[in-house]
């Protein structure tokens, strides 16, 4: 699936669906990050929450997670995050979830 890279807000996050899979895509500069759009602590939406740099925040419990990587940066959260490869083709963003599927 493709979304508009104009879509994805500067410093912010987009909800999108690929293939069946919520996904949370930010956009930091020129880059864009796809992490599972759902917090490994609460279940929560993570594209609900706050963005700041390359990291996003769960807003229920506060947890933030590393959007280039899924790790956890702080607590309550304990576990990762999936994220996802993307790729800019012109215009459009790209999202692989051929490598990371459970």
């Amino acid at each position: 699936m493709a979304v508009a890279f104009a879509d994805v807000p500067q410093g912010g996050v987009l909800a999108v669906e690929v293939d069946g899979v919520e996904i949370a895509l930010v956009r930091d500069g020129d880059d864009v990050y796809a992490i599972r759009d759902e917090c490994s602590h609460a279940a929560i939406p993570l594209s609900e929450g706050d963005v700041e740099g390359c990291e996003i925040e769960c807003w229920l419990h506060g947890s933030r997670f590393d959007v280039r990587t899924g790790a956890v940066l702080n607590l309550p959260a304990t576990e990762p995050v999936q994220t996802y490869p993307t790729k800019l083709e012109g215009d459009a963003v790209l999202v692989d979830l051929s490598m990371h599927r459970s």
